[in-house]
């Protein structure tokens, strides 16, 4: 996996006469990984959606390593790009096993099968994320938790070196919180990931970018970023924020007295 440069250029999404995105740039270094945050409503997905094509912006272009990637074949992109969604497939009758192989879809032929190398990558996918125990399990009678686990290791069997992750730590409990950004810290790809927590994108992102109202109206290290004005101004509340006795690392506290 090479991880690749991410940009966006001036990216504007503008839905039945409403601006949800407006006029974005963001560069992501290679191996970069990056948070964005933000309210609900902020434009977080709706930007997360032009980058793995999911929505073409109404102004504005995004590129992997220089290249547009509404140029690209779906194959193509998807060898060099993996996108993990806050939204679970329907219902359909396939194993837990069955689902992490479509992450080989990229790479094969038109009805080519499994071959060992690819057997070997969904394994380790399934021991990564700490699902290989439902390898067999129907994938639709998974709890929501289990489910979310089971499409980043997916995202993880496609070996693309750029992923884009919208709220990847919904459903997780604490534990599988920290093991899916740590996984995604230890691979060393670029990744754009979309987060509520700021206090996990502190700990492990190394910029944070801000939406609000669709637009980013901050970014850089956690440390510059998240301050207590700037969550009066974007979240409407009143909090403390403090480096983490242990790692430094920006913690932190809402209040409990209400809006700022």
């Amino acid at each position: 996996m090479t991880p690749g440069a991410l940009r966006v250029d001036h990216v504007s999404v503008v839905v039945d006469g409403r601006a949800l995105v407006q006029d974005v740039c963001l560069d992501v270094a290679p191996g970069e990984v990056v948070a964005l945050v933000g309210p609900n409503g902020a434009g977080k997905s709706t930007l997360l959606r032009t980058l793995y094509r999911a929505l073409r912006p109404t102004s504005g272009r995004v590129t992997l390593d220089g290249e547009d990637v509404w140029r690209m074949t779906g194959r193509r992109l998807a060898r060099r790009l993996a996108a993990v969604l806050q939204e679970t497939p329907g219902e359909f009758e396939l194993t837990v096993y069955d689902v992490v192989a479509m992450g080989r879809t990229p790479y094969k032929r038109a009805f080519q099968g499994d071959d060992a190398d690819d057997r070997d990558i969904v394994t380790g996918a399934l021991g990564d994320l700490d699902v290989a125990d439902l390898a067999q399990a129907p994938f639709d009678r998974l709890s929501g938790g289990e489910k979310q686990r089971v499409l980043i290791a997916r995202a993880l069997a496609q070996r693309a070196g750029t992923m884009v992750l919208d709220e990847p730590t919904n459903h997780l409990d604490l534990r599988h919180q920290l093991d899916a950004l740590r996984l995604v810290r230890r691979l060393g790809v670029t990744a754009v990931v979309a987060l509520h927590d700021l206090n996990l994108a502190a700990a492990f992102c190394d910029r944070i970018c801000v939406m609000d109202s669709g637009r980013l109206v901050a970014a850089g290290p956690p440390a510059q970023v998240l301050t207590a004005s700037l969550l009066a101004t974007v979240y409407r509340v009143d909090a403390e924020v403090s480096a983490h006795p242990r790692t430094g690392v920006p913690q932190i506290s809402v209040l409990p007295g209400g809006s700022a």
